[in-house]
């Protein structure tokens, strides 16, 4: 009887399993790191500022509101007066401005978010020029503009302005003021009927 030696059994190359799982490991514990880091500069910055935006996004350089006269885009969201516009506000211009695109016309935001100091600012330099009740007209104090809140926004130019006036209900836009055809604020669903027009903002 004739015993052969059994052939020995190649063993498996050692697995790369485990290295790979403690590189996935460190990556994702490093990812956290840095997420719970940038969330820290964001409340420390949100506390000494009132804002976690950057202090120097606004194309004017202040953290105001203010925005240049020929306006800015509806997408420019590094601008400090277009960013701190209510979410829901700057999707339904944003949308519009998308439709008003296909009809060759280019709506631009002409004002947006202001601070309070800003819109003190504004109702001061009216008073100056035009007196206390025509400005009154004009512009609202800091404690009643919507803009305060992020709630209204001004479109520019004047075409543009005429084209939300005809079609911005379809957005939910709502011309408030009589004598401001640029002023729109959210006050309606898509389609639905705004309110009747304010004469002024008096």
């Amino acid at each position: 009887m004739t015993i052969h030696a059994s052939r020995p059994v190649p063993l498996p190359p050692p697995s790369r399993r485990p290295a790979r799982r403690r590189r996935l490991s460190v990556t994702l514990v490093l990812l956290v790191l840095v997420g719970l880091l940038a969330t820290a500069w964001l409340l420390v910055r949100t506390a000494s500022t009132g804002s976690p935006l950057p202090g120097n996004v606004s194309l004017t350089g202040d953290d105001g509101g203010a925005i240049p006269d020929e306006g800015v885009p509806v997408s420019a969201t590094d601008v400090v007066g277009v960013a701190r516009l209510d979410p829901e506000l700057l999707a339904a211009v944003q949308q519009a401005a998308a439709d008003a695109a296909a009809d060759g016309v280019e709506l631009r935001i002409t004002s947006g978010w202001r601070s309070k100091e800003y819109q003190q600012q504004l109702l001061d330099d009216a008073t100056q020029e035009y007196g206390q009740a025509a400005a009154r007209r004009l512009v609202q104090s800091p404690e009643r503009s919507r803009h305060t809140s992020g709630d209204a926004v001004d479109i520019g130019p004047t075409d543009a302005a005429f084209w939300v006036l005809r079609h911005g209900s379809d957005y939910g836009l709502c011309q408030v003021y009589a004598n401001e055809v640029w002023h729109y604020e959210l006050l309606t669903e898509p389609g639905g009927t705004c309110p009747p027009l304010q004469a002024d903002a008096s």
